[in-house]
Parts: structure tokens; sequence; C-alpha cells
């Protein structure tokens, strides 16, 4: 790391904290590190300003936000050799606690200028945006298809950085107890290559093992490393059963509820029936991000990140592993 491009979005988590950014990027300059700082007051400027970091030259792009930032900064950087480093801003900041980057910024700061770089796929999403154009997506976390993308689609965008993880959780229960769920059609192929279907309410491909806070491992067998999506297919429209799965979650139970599925596929495409009427409306998510409506495929980019992690204790500082 020489020549590293600072990406801040003043948007991200509870409240605004320069101080801990300045202190943070001394950190990031006292290791020999040549820094320039952009503020990015949108995702599109995220995105843009980490494509200006590859075409100059720089080495390392810190993305400083929450999941949403990183996802914004992610698709200017995927298929480059330049790395994405993480300090901590955001409210959840699932991809900081799945690598087990310290939330201090500070701390995530002296962990990636001593820390690793790991190659890592990519999950790939295409979608049709709000305009019905065909778009695309990279993804590093999770996308989803169906009941969490709608809450996403009705939450207000503000609520958790004015209020909280508990309040936007709360809010989110609240939608999901009332919300009416809509069935769509999932084919997709398994590691034998036999093409298989389903109809389903709702789809969640997850890219990490451990999301933090209360909600911890998801979907067993998920991890950044991994060449597969790892999905919870759920065929049923039993809100029991979605809760029965996820207390099982939170407990470390079994989760081995009637109606819903984990799959390891190497793609999938997801379409509203033929029956299906104008209102009947199925939102894509990716990272938290709210992208679109159905159709949509998801598919794995081997080979496609540059990641900065903390080094393991057998690990040497600026090594790169695979």
């Amino acid at each position: 790391m020489h020549k590293a491009t600072i990406l801040f979005n003043p948007n991200s988590g509870p409240r605004r904290r320069d101080t801990e950014l300045d202190h943070a990027i001394g950190i990031i300059q006292s290791a020999g590190i040549r820094t320039d700082l952009t503020i990015c007051r949108s995702s599109q400027e995220a995105t843009i300003h980490a494509r200006y970091a590859v075409a100059a030259g720089r080495d390392t792009v810190f993305a400083c936000g929450g999941d949403g930032t990183i996802h914004d900064i992610l698709q200017g950087l995927a298929g480059t050799p330049v790395a994405l480093a993480i300090l901590p801003f955001g409210t959840a900041n699932a991809l900081a606690h799945d690598l087990g980057i310290p939330l201090r910024p500070s701390a995530a700061a002296r962990a990636a200028v001593s820390g690793t770089v790991r190659r890592i796929p990519l999950g790939r999403i295409g979608y049709h945006d709000f305009e019905g154009k065909p778009s695309e997506r990279y993804f590093t976390v999770a996308a989803g298809v169906g009941v969490d993308a709608h809450l996403f689609y009705k939450l207000n965008r503000d609520l958790k950085k004015q209020a909280g993880m508990a309040a936007y959780y709360l809010k989110a229960w609240n939608l999901w107890a009332t919300h009416r769920m809509r069935k769509f059609e999932v084919e997709y192929a398994n590691g034998s290559g036999a093409k298989l279907q389903a109809t389903l309410t709702e789809l969640l491909a997850v890219r990490i093992r451990f999301f933090g806070n209360i909600l911890r491992e998801l979907v067993p067998g998920a991890s950044l490393e991994c060449a597969d999506l790892r999905a919870v297919m759920c065929r049923t429209d039993s809100r029991t059963a979605y809760l029965r799965y996820v207390a099982n979650t939170l407990l470390g139970r079994p989760r081995n509820i009637d109606g819903i599925d984990l799959v390891s596929c190497s793609e999938l495409t997801c379409r509203l029936p033929a029956s299906s009427g104008a209102e009947d409306r199925v939102y894509v998510e990716a990272d938290g991000e709210l992208l679109g409506r159905l159709p949509a495929r998801m598919t794995m980019l081997p080979d496609a990140l540059s990641l900065v992690v903390p080094a393991t204790k057998n690990e040497k500082p600026g090594s790169a592993t695979a």
C-alpha cells in the first residue's frame, strides 16, 4: 500500500465523525502512504470516484461508510487490481463484522496498514431498474428478491441513520407482519449442473458468514471465499416458518424448516409468473440497497476483488492470499 484514495460518505451512520476520520487518516499517512480524500454525497459519486482512483494509478481505495458505501465503491473496483480497504462509519457494518475489522475507524486504519490482501469472487446480479432498463451490480454481503427487498422499498432511508438499528428493526418487523407476500419463479443450477425450478416468496443469496449484532450466521456455508451462491429459498408464505428459521438462526439451532431450503448454486434466474398482473411487483436488493424489480439473474464472478483484511498471526503484513 503506497498510494490510497479515501472516499468518505458523510451521511453514513447515526452522526458525523469528522474527528475520527482525521485521526484515521493520520494513522494511514504515518505509515508512509500517500493519500487523497474525497467527500462522496451520493452513490453515483462514490462509484465515479472509485473509477477515478483506478485510472489515477492508486493501489488502494478506503471506503469510509457503511455497507451501502462499500457497495457503491465496489462497482468501480470490481475486476481491477486496486484493493478495497474499509473504515467502518455505518450503522450495521456487516462486512466489517465478517472480516474482523475493528469498528473504531482509527483501529480499523491500523489494521488496514498492517493487513493483508485477499482476492475474492463477487456476486453479480442483473435486474431491471425502476425505469424498466436492464442493469447490473456486484455485491459482497447479500442479494435478495421478495420480502426483504420489499422492506427496503418501504422503509425510510433516513430511519436507520436517525433512530439507529433498534428503530429500524422495529419498523421492519411491522412492515413484514403486514406485507402481502407475492410469489415468483426461480430456475437455478445446483452442483451437478441440473436445472431446477421452484416457486418462492423470498430468496436471499448470502456471501458472508457473520453479520454481527443479533443476526449472526444466517446461512451455513456462506463465505466470501465460496465460489458458489449460498441461498435461502422460501417456498412458503407462512410467517410462522419465517419466524422459526430466524429464531433457530439466532439460537444456533438446526434450520430444518418445512418450506425453506438452503441451496448452493452457480447461477439462478428469477421471474414473475406468467399470470402476474401489473400490480404484482417483486423488488430486488443487494447489500441493503434497493435496486429495482424482476426479472433478475444472479451469477458469480471469480477472482474479482482485492480486499484488505486484518493480518492473522501466521501472515506477514502486506502479503497477498488467494
